[in-house]
């Protein structure tokens, strides 16, 4: 063993993989290295930052620039964080290496009976299936738990079950309600008889060890009560968007999820996880919320139960299979996090059996989601509002290849100057970079791999900026949320696209709010609608930054409907982030005193 590591274990003993009853004390490093990083960042900068205002001249000035500099350090802050994910996810990688493995002493308990219930809703895979049938355990049973209206699927499911005789059940019920939590709660409440149950998506692969390595975790610790498997992307039989953005999914889980064994709260993901009957029993079921995962995570925590990540323990999940079906699930996990937040914060934040370092890791994630409507608003006010506001144009002349060109600029007034420094550009960059930083660390080795990738991502993940915005806005006016099922092609969302005007137009209004689907019509128009204007105030203010995203946020909703796989997404998915690679360029010549408007007001998130 090594001094470092010697050093280490001495700041984190008690914090290992099998130590479940030293949840509720674990140390509370990666916060207040996050929370120290972001003070001396406002020590450092927050002066010259808000001495901005003095440049304001009127109330609405004022406001706009006072949202500008508060939205900027929660963007360091969640810089910080960030940054500490991925110093400490090594931190916990390098002591993982002497963490003896979970084992049991009672040679009967991974005989224990377990329950595995597969759910579906029109969207049956029978190759999941089959990695539930096919598992190596004595005790268990599958039991299907469809809420399928699909007539084919349902007949798929029967032809299957029929197969396999009494180890596989299948379970229906007359209605739909309370969405995946209900179809589970009433099965575990009316059929379901054993101790012990895993979740399974419709789309999810077990390994055939799955039952073997996650009984002999749980039953490992009384106070466990759920263990949750670690994730990679199923990779065969895919198509290209499949094959462009699957590496993104593993090295999420790889570098996000294991070191909350250690520094924070172990989130229930939903699927690929094995759960105590009685901790269900204890907390009345899970509750029917759209992010019913999280809820019960957190609900069986109040009651001194903890939950295991096993890194080890790897089940392979679909990517959406196109670019709809990728936003559907955005737009139930914007809208089920948004419930879940109404719902549970207040709850959250006031109990008193879940420690602070277990709220912040809830919060800092959740809240990441319904930040984007406010990042949006920030894109808008520093884009639009403050360069049209405050902006005095001004012609720079390039000379290229001994030929002039002048191009007009909307600069702001030399006040705003003291921002372009050297310093402040190098904040800017690492604040851009923080999410992608674990990206960065797993592909710089391949870096054309990496920027393909980046590019990918950024067409994908970063376009959804309005559409986001839409749908936390949706359900802020009309406080509903629903479970849309990605796979689901058959209609079993039950959308029609509409528009938002004709008839009675507050009804349409208010159905377009509480559904914000991405079929809808309306929402693709509001996204393309956005890009339009983004794109043609970035090309009047010179933020070149600016004009990738609005060319995503414009191909967003048009690729919704001609696919990944079109020869002009093809083309046009490297453009966003490279636009912003050069406006980033770009900003770095503020130091020599070329002072684009993207550099300090265009892209700082």
């Amino acid at each position: 063993m090594t001094v470092l590591h010697r050093v280490l274990q001495g700041l984190y003993s008690g914090q290992g993989r099998a130590s479940h009853a030293a949840a509720a004390n674990r140390k509370p490093h990666l916060f207040v290295t996050m929370f120290l990083i972001w003070g001396l960042l406002l020590v450092w900068f927050h002066p010259r930052l808000v001495s901005i205002l003095e440049g304001a001249s009127t109330v609405g000035e004022w406001l706009s620039l006072g949202y500008f500099v508060v939205f900027v350090e929660i963007a360091w802050l969640y810089g910080a964080y960030n940054i500490c994910i991925v110093v400490f996810a090594r931190i916990d990688r390098y002591l993982s290496r002497n963490d003896e493995p979970v084992t049991v002493a009672d040679a009967s308990m991974p005989e224990q009976a377990v329950a595995v219930l597969y759910t579906t809703c029109n969207d049956f895979v029978e190759e999941s299936a089959l990695s539930c049938v096919n598992l190596e355990y004595r005790n268990f049973k599958l039991y299907i738990l469809d809420d399928s209206s699909d007539k084919d699927f349902k007949a798929r499911i029967d032809r299957f079950a029929a197969r396999y005789g009494d180890l596989v059940q299948v379970i229906r019920r007359a209605d739909r309600r309370g969405f995946k939590a209900g179809n589970l709660n009433h099965a575990l409440s009316r059929y379901v008889s054993e101790p012990l149950f895993a979740i399974v998506d419709a789309d999810e692969i077990l390994p055939r060890d799955f039952l073997t390595r996650m009984t002999a975790r749980l039953l490992a610790d009384p106070n466990c009560g759920f263990v949750q498997a670690n994730h990679i992307c199923n990779k065969r039989g895919g198509n290209k968007l499949k094959q462009d953005m699957s590496i993104g999914v593993d090295i999420h889980w790889k570098w996000y999820q294991p070191l909350r064994n250690r520094f924070g709260f172990v989130m229930f993901l939903g699927h690929g996880a094995l759960l105590r009957t009685s901790c269900w029993k204890q907390v009345n079921g899970f509750p029917e919320l759209v992010s019913e995962d999280l809820a019960f995570a957190i609900a069986i925590r109040e009651h001194g139960y903890y939950g295991s990540f096993a890194e080890e323990v790897v089940c392979m999940e679909d990517f959406p299979q196109s670019v709809r079906a990728f936003r559907v699930r955005h737009i139930k996990w914007t809208r089920g996090t948004c419930e879940f937040l109404g719902s549970c914060m207040s709850w959250l934040v006031r109990s008193k059996n879940i420690s602070l370092v277990e709220k912040l890791d809830i919060l800092f994630p959740t809240l990441n989601l319904p930040m984007t409507f406010f990042f949006f608003i920030f894109m808008i006010n520093s884009s639009l509002i403050i360069p049209l506001m405050m902006g005095e144009k001004r012609d720079i002349t390039f000379v290229l290849a001994g030929q002039e060109f002048v191009l007009p600029m909307l600069m702001l007034p030399d006040i705003y100057t003291k921002l372009y420094s050297a310093d402040f550009f190098a904040i800017t960059v690492l604040t851009i970079l923080a999410p992608i930083l674990c990206f960065i660390l797993e592909l710089y080795r391949y870096p054309v791999r990496l920027f393909r990738f980046l590019c990918h991502s950024t067409s994908l993940y970063a376009a959804l900026s309005p559409m986001t915005t839409i749908a936390v806005f949706g359900y802020a006016v009309t406080r509903k949320a629903r479970f849309l099922v990605t796979g689901d092609e058959s209609g079993g969302n039950d959308i029609k696209p509409g528009r938002l005007g004709g008839g009675a137009v507050g009804a349409r209004l208010k159905q377009f709010f509480s559904e914000t689907h991405p079929d809808h019509r309306g929402m693709q128009y509001l996204e393309f609608a956005a890009g339009l204007v983004f794109l043609v105030t970035a090309l009047i203010t010179f933020q070149i930054a600016f004009i990738g995203l609005a060319i995503g946020f414009m191909m967003m909703p048009v690729m919704h409907n001609i696919g990944w796989d079109n020869a002009l997404t093809r083309v046009v998915v490297w453009l966003p982030f490279s636009f912003i690679v050069v406006g980033i360029g770009f900003g770095g010549l503020s130091i020599f005193g070329m002072y684009p408007v993207l550099f300090g007001y265009g892209f700082h998130f």
